[in-house]
């Protein structure tokens, strides 16, 4: 993706948030049963991306340790809107990658991975169980992702080759949360979905966080998440999977 419409992305995304706060506060002025958070978030995992075709695997492993230096660019944000046991998420997520990796035997001297990842999950939840320590909310909603992915295997006794993904899909989802008050000041998150709900395609994900109010308005989280998409374009299997902590602040309105 050239970097002029990376920039444009960003300035996009940021406008549209701007433009929902700015509405979300008008309703709230208006309308008092409502209340927001918007999230911004560093997600810094071990990252692994696969295609399976005819020709043969080739898989990209980015380890934690090496994310935030094989990082080119990302954004990651959430917000949710709540009135009463009614409420609304959503989350998006932008990674630019590039990172190199061994192959095993000498048929190759390594794998060169370029993966341009995004994905926006939106929900709309209900609060199934509520008591003063214990909240149980059940959702249902939809999962896009889309994906700009190179493989290039370098040359070893085997000449080299490249494979490449461009492509994008939508999945339902269904998810589960529960949070759970600790303290005046601590609190705990447990999130979970599953989605696709057909044999060409999966995801999944799992997030776990501690989250402490700093005081009215701000809290920080910190935790861990795994995510898994996996898909078949054009009778390929193409896998990508993140896991590994993630921290963010939250402020709410």
């Amino acid at each position: 993706m050239m970097f002029g419409t990376t920039q444009n992305l960003i300035a996009a995304t940021a406008a549209c948030a701007v433009a929902f706060v700015v509405g979300a506060g008008s309703a709230r002025a208006q309308q008092g049963d409502w209340s927001y958070q918007a999230t911004i978030y560093l997600f810094t995992p071990e990252t692994k991306t696969g295609l399976d075709t005819p020709a043969g695997g080739v898989e990209g492993t980015l380890s934690f340790s090496d994310a935030l230096s094989n990082l080119d660019l990302a954004f990651m944000g959430t917000f949710s809107a709540t009135n009463g046991r009614w409420s609304l998420l959503a989350d998006y997520n932008y990674t630019d990658l590039s990172f190199g990796t061994d192959t095993p035997g000498p048929n190759f001297s390594g794998l060169d991975t370029s993966a341009t990842t995004q994905f926006f999950s939106a929900y709309l939840g209900y609060r199934v169980y509520e008591d003063p320590t214990v909240q149980l909310d059940l959702a249902g909603g939809l999962r896009w992702f889309s994906t700009e992915t190179t493989f290039t295997l370098r040359p070893g006794v085997a000449p080299g080759r490249t494979s490449s993904v461009d492509n994008s899909w939508t999945d339902a989802v269904i998810a589960a949360r529960a949070r759970f008050v600790l303290s005046e000041r601590w609190a705990g998150t447990a999130f979970f979905d599953y989605g696709g709900f057909q044999s060409d395609s999966e995801t999944w994900q799992v997030l776990l966080t501690a989250d402490y109010a700093l005081n009215e308005r701000w809290l920080i989280r910190g935790g861990y998440r795994y995510i898994s998409f996996d898909h078949v374009l054009n009778g390929n299997d193409y896998t990508f999977s993140q896991s590994g902590p993630v921290i963010g602040a939250t402020y709410r309105f």
